[in-house]
């Protein structure tokens, strides 16, 4: 009603007046809706783009898990054949 008080007219009636004050009003009440709405749709876009990021890790740290296993394999298996070679070659050269 300030807002309308202040920018009246010289022989605006008071229902001009209150009209314009209703109107100031809406039109406020319309900007502050906008601006949650705003809000609320960033909010989306920040919580999908932090479930892709963390999905992106979580999908980046599987891969390493299951090369780490394979990599537990390697050294056991050279060692198995490392003491299969040594154990053929004492029998083939005692054999000889």
């Amino acid at each position: 009603m300030q807002v309308a008080r202040a920018t009246q007219r010289p022989g605006q009636s008071k229902e001009q007046t209150k009209l314009i004050s209703q109107g100031i009003q809406k039109g406020i009440e319309q900007y502050k809706k906008l601006q949650k709405e705003k809000a609320r749709a960033q909010d989306k876009r920040a919580k999908k783009a932090a479930a892709k990021k963390s999905a992106t890790e979580d999908h980046i740290d599987q891969p390493l898990e299951h090369s780490v296993n394979r990599s537990n394999k390697l050294p056991w298996v050279l060692l198995v054949l490392s003491w299969l070679g040594f154990a053929g070659y004492f029998v083939f050269s005692g054999m000889v």
